[in-house]
């Protein structure tokens, strides 16, 4: 149907290469153009100035859930003035003894235009339906939880 591609960029920057001391900083290149600063978390010897992968895969689930739910209110002709999503991911060991990024949980806060929001019930099918249709959700086996939002979501202007 479709292809994505990314090009991942790491280069060895030390004499050294041992586990402790190693850099994990590397690129990540997108079709467009964007380039991104990454590197592993800083649990595991990253640099937190850098987004790392279980960062990235939070986001995408996050992204991937609004863009669909932005697109099922344009279908039903709800207008959508904002969409801030303060989401977070947990990672544990799995029943096989992997670790893994086993619950992503979405708190979005949206500002509906228009005629208003419409009732919890509709808002709650939005959900529901951007769950069902999500690509990055359909593609992994994590538990993903919408909830309502805190009172304060770091870096949102409103």
């Amino acid at each position: 149907m479709s292809e994505h591609s990314a090009v991942i960029r790491w280069r060895r920057t030390d004499d050294d290469f041992e586990y402790a001391t190693y850099s994990r900083e590397h690129t990540w290149s997108f079709d467009g153009g964007e380039s991104v600063k990454a590197s592993s978390a800083p649990v595991f010897k990253g640099d937190p100035s850098c987004v790392d992968p279980e960062e990235a895969f939070v986001a995408s689930l996050s992204s991937c859930h609004m863009l669909t739910f932005l697109g099922l209110c344009t279908k039903r002709r709800i207008v959508v003035d904002s969409y801030v999503d303060a989401a977070v991911g947990s990672m544990q060991r799995t029943s096989e003894g992997a670790m893994a990024v086993t619950r992503v949980v979405l708190r979005p806060r949206i500002e509906f235009g228009g005629d208003g929001a419409p009732d919890e019930g509709v808002i709650a099918e939005l959900h529901h339906d951007a769950h069902k249709y999500c690509f990055i959700a359909n593609s992994v086996t994590t538990e993903v939880v919408v909830e309502a939002p805190e009172d304060e979501i770091a870096g949102s202007d409103g």
